[in-house]
């Protein structure tokens, strides 16, 4: 039997009254958290759950993600994690291309109403025959009648089961991704996926019983679901949740848990950098307790990332990973040479190698896709054969990134190919000018498109949001950017925004600025 639930079974027998969640003063050791799980693979054992089914689950962070997410691997069901802001529409596709028998739902807030959402896209998808409301308190009853609770499916249920037999290569997580193009598709990982990433994301953050993580990252999404959640789980850390970041209860946190291991994206730290109010917390103690930042899900800007260091005096690890990567590809490890702005090199297992249009290997400094192989690779997109050979062929998975490597087999993502801007015939990429963009003293972050434009093909466009107290504006930064940059780079358009559109993840929404 090999399954990904067996990390957290076996903390359970090891330090079953260890701290496993942390949610507010709600605490859950690994003993609780493995009996609850136990408890859910029951109640689904009961609905008629068998291993290979899919069960949907859409829940912000909280205790029940954990519950609920482990209590479906231990029936041998594969979950199939959604994001909490989806509505009626895009539920009801995921439930139904899916292929979900059973989906969990938590009944949101009156700001975000998953629960009602989430039961409307149910009865809209007739393949789909349970629906199970995750209550905020589990003894209450359901807000929509006739629907069970996650509750009640507990209600009774003995702590112990015996986990369903599954195989290395069996399904054990559906991570839908919006690739390139297209509808969203799911990348189908296998149990031995799932654990070998987080094996060895725990190995690289040298993860252990003494540390604290914070988990502001959304466990829908694969950079918090392994990186964190699985990979903490697997070494026995104590796991703080957040439900979504805000900079203020990131601090506070940090302050109250002494939390020592904290990952975000990019934006993360360039809000806890910039946040006005930083100095009412503790700093100094925030800063002893963390040993370890890392940053991943888009490319850190080198001046954010020595900003943050200084300020919190804590390292930031810079990886790369898709969703279809399970999602580690490559880290800085801890004990070779860090390269800021670099993504590492490859974990263990795993290859990498930057080719051209005809799939050649290029030399060092060369710009090309990055394509990657090893035991994370999705087993392809459910359902999908047609985009799957799209993506993985010649044994190789082409990420759709442009990257080059340094002589020491460093890599560094350089854009999306579907991000590049052709102006006037030459490539341009956002991020490079994006970088260039945020050193300039008045600029606290930018985000740079391509717009249509009748002589050049496409024109660069600056979206930017300025520092307090800025004096710079559009023409300014221009002027600037003019100096700065070479004359097929620099941005002719430039607006000034105070914010910018951003995934649940903490990406920059560049699809929104092109639809602007």
């Amino acid at each position: 039997m090999f399954n990904l639930v067996i990390a957290l079974e076996e903390k359970a027998r090891r330090q079953p009254q260890a701290t496993a969640i942390a949610f507010g003063d709600t605490r859950l050791s690994y003993a609780q958290l493995n009996g609850a799980a136990n408890q859910v693979a029951r109640g689904l054992a009961a609905l008629g759950i068998t291993r290979g089914d899919k069960v949907a689950l859409s829940c912000p962070n909280l205790p029940y993600f954990p519950i609920v997410y482990y209590g479906i691997l231990k029936i041998g069901a594969v979950v199939v994690p959604l994001n909490v802001l989806f509505k009626r529409r895009e539920i009801a596709y995921h439930l139904a291309d899916s292929q979900a028998k059973a989906y969990f739902c938590f009944q949101g807030t009156p700001q975000l109403p998953m629960g009602q959402e989430g039961h409307a896209a149910f009865t809209d998808t007739s393949s789909c025959e349970h629906f199970v409301m995750i209550t905020a308190d589990p003894s209450t009853a359901s807000p929509i009648e006739d629907t069970t609770t996650l509750g009640q499916l507990m209600h009774n249920r003995s702590p112990v089961f015996d986990t369903v037999q599954t195989e290395v290569e069996d399904g054990a997580v559906i991570l839908y991704t919006s690739g390139t193009t297209g509808q969203p598709k799911g990348a189908e990982l296998s149990h031995a996926n799932m654990f070998l990433n987080a094996l060895f994301s725990s190995q690289m953050l040298r993860l252990s019983p003494d540390d604290t993580t914070l988990i502001v990252l959304p466990l829908f999404h694969s950079f918090g679901q392994t990186v964190l959640m699985n990979a903490g789980i697997y070494a026995g850390t104590t796991n703080v949740l957040l439900p979504r970041f805000d900079a203020d209860a990131v601090l506070s946190a940090m302050q109250k848990e002494q939390v020592s291991v904290f990952c975000g994206v990019p934006t993360m730290y360039w809000a806890l950098l910039n946040h006005p109010d930083a100095e009412k917390y503790d700093l100094a103690t925030i800063a002893r307790n963390l040993r370890l930042c890392v940053s991943g899900g888009s490319s850190m800007p080198v001046e954010v990332l020595r900003g943050f260091e200084e300020r919190f005096n804590v390292p930031i690890l810079e990886g790369y990973g898709l969703s279809e990567c399970s999602p580690v590809v490559s880290f800085n490890h801890l004990d070779r040479e860090r390269k800021p702005g670099s993504i590492g090199t490859p974990i263990w297992g795993m290859e990498a190698r930057i080719v051209d249009v005809e799939g050649q290997t290029l030399s060092p400094g060369e710009r090309g896709e990055l394509v990657v192989r090893g035991h994370s690779v999705m087993k392809g997109y459910y359902n999908r054969p047609n985009d799957t050979a799209e993506v993985l062929y010649d044994g190789w998975f082409h990420t759709g990134d442009v990257a080059t490597m340094d002589e020491d087999g460093y890599f560094y993502i350089v854009d999306r190919i579907k991000d590049m801007i052709i102006r006037s015939g030459y490539s341009v990429y956002p991020r490079e000018i994006e970088d260039t963009l945020i050193t300039h003293p008045d600029i606290s972050l930018a985000a740079v498109i391509g717009v249509p434009h009748e002589q050049h093909g496409e024109e660069i466009k600056a979206y930017v949001i300025l520092n307090k107290n800025a004096t710079s504006n559009a023409n300014t930064i221009m002027a600037w950017s003019k100096e700065n940059m070479a004359a097929h780079k620099y941005p002719r358009l430039v607006e000034i925004v105070d914010t910018l559109p951003m995934t649940a993840t903490g990406k920059i929404l560049k699809k929104e600025l092109r639809s602007a």
